[in-house]
């Protein structure tokens, strides 16, 4: 008995470790939030004197023209959503006719999906623009500094995890569902948003909050899709508005960044126990 609690203290242990390790990223911010530029160039790891400081270092960031917050916020915010909308709808309908249809195309296809999840963004980057550019001028469509153009490319990077995780979820649906709903007149797209798509909410909400903590903290694609300098700016991109080459205002990049972080936090607190639900009952079924 004796040996058993000091295992399991030695394992708390090493939890509280890892999850300070795992914590001190944002916990650097919190307190470097609080901090004057000078103040965080002298000593970033000690905690600040004065905590409303914090408040008037996030006044500065909102009130501050260069940076736009608010327009930012919104436009993070609108692709998110949007982002997420599409992810999730086509996701669900691609995962759905790959499990349901069991040919050699169809087990191909996942395959290349699943292989899609191992290739580095760094090696499309280049190509990735590449084609966006020619594609623009070819069909007259505006996809770079658009929402468009960052909207369907987050689509192509993203929906390789999220099929992969609806089609293990799919599998464990009963096909007896969809045969009543046939033998009942339900037509296959009828099946699908009456029947499957209710049934997926679960993985779903996994699905969306793994994307969006990905999209919303997004830094490389939005800066190259939209530019450092363009119209359209995501708060990633908006907090590298107070770098510049020789001054870097670090109240207020640490005060942007804990700004934009936020949002996410809240939305992982509220829903961290439907993604553990969720992955739970993907990886039985």
């Amino acid at each position: 008995m004796k040996a058993e609690k000091t295992r399991t203290l030695i394992l708390e242990i090493i939890a509280i470790v890892f999850a300070l390790i795992v914590l001190s990223p944002f916990i650097l911010v919190v307190i470097n939030s609080a901090k004057t530029s000078a103040d965080i160039v002298i000593s970033p790891i000690s905690l600040p004197e004065n905590w409303g400081q914090m408040i008037t270092n996030m006044k500065n960031v909102i009130n501050n023209e260069s940076f736009n917050y608010w327009k930012s916020f919104f436009s993070s915010l609108f692709i998110t959503v949007v982002s997420l909308g599409l992810l999730t709808l086509f996701s669900s309908m691609t995962a759905w006719v790959l499990v349901r249809n069991k040919t050699k195309w169809s087990n191909t296809i996942f395959m290349l999906f699943v292989a899609a999840m191992v290739i580095p963004f760094q090696v499309v980057m280049l190509p990735l623009l590449s084609t966006f550019r020619e594609t623009s001028s070819f069909l007259g469509i505006q996809l770079l500094q658009s929402y468009k153009g960052l909207i369907f490319a987050y689509l192509g990077f993203g929906g390789s995890m999220s099929v992969f995780i609806l089609h293990g979820f799919i599998k464990g649906v009963p096909y007896e569902l969809e045969e009543a709903a046939w033998i009942d007149g339900c037509s296959p797209e009828g099946t699908f948003f009456r029947i499957i798509f209710p049934l997926l909410k679960p993985i779903q909400v996994t699905v969306l909050i793994l994307n969006g903590i990905w999209i919303w903290n997004d830094y490389l694609l939005p800066s190259m899709m939209l530019g450092l300098n363009g119209e359209i700016k995501t708060l990633p991109v908006a907090v590298s508005s107070f770098v510049g080459s020789y001054v870097k205002q670090w109240d207020l990049i640490l005060s942007a960044a804990f700004l934009a972080m936020i949002p996410i936090v809240i939305l992982f607190i509220f829903a961290q126990k439907q993604i553990m639900q969720g992955m739970v009952e993907g990886a039985i079924k």
